[in-house]
């Protein structure tokens, strides 16, 4: 079982189809805080190996796998005493259960992309909706973890930081770190 903290499972990554998507929930997943994505449906190493590409300029800690049976993969994490969250509008809405988010445990927060199956609602201890309107998957991991984390993600330190952006009101400005 991982270490207290954040993780993300994608449910039916497809790879012609959902490759950017997939790609950008692993993405926000890393930027707002959270340790690492797990994901199912087509074995992707393309994917994989962008993101990790990303953790080791941009910095992590960060962990992408694939897991090509979520059902028993979920099971095993409620067995090793982990938490169980999964995004969907059909949820309670994150204003009236966010406290219910242990902070003390591993968290799997489950996203879908094609139609989620009812063990997955079944499953989880807490389904939550960012509102109750059909909307991206991106967006609600996003805000859910801003919520989660107060805002505190948006302004932390990555480790390994091979790059850094200086925050400038016009034009870009990254530095390779060392090099200021």
């Amino acid at each position: 079982m991982p270490e207290p903290g954040i993780y993300v499972l994608r449910l039916s990554h497809r790879r012609e189809r959902d490759k950017r998507i997939t790609t950008h929930v692993m993405l926000t997943a890393r930027a707002f805080g959270a340790r690492g994505v797990f994901y199912s449906g087509d074995e992707d190493p393309k994917m994989e190996e962008k993101v990790r590409d990303v953790v080791a300029r941009w910095g992590g800690p960060f962990e992408v796998r694939y897991e090509p049976n979520w059902l028993a993969f979920m099971r095993r994490w409620k067995e090793g005493g982990g938490f169980i969250c999964h995004l969907t509008m059909y949820g309670l809405h994150i204003d009236d259960c966010l406290s219910e988010v242990p902070r003390d445990r591993p968290v799997l927060v489950v996203v879908g992309s094609e139609k989620v199956p009812r063990v997955v609602y079944e499953l989880a201890d807490l389904n939550v909706a960012i509102g109750h309107q059909p909307h991206s998957e991106v967006a609600a991991l996003a805000i859910f973890l801003d919520r989660l984390f107060s805002g505190a993600e948006l302004k932390r330190e990555f480790q390994g930081a091979k790059l850094k952006i200086i925050p400038s009101r016009r034009g870009k400005r990254v530095i390779r770190l060392g090099e200021q």
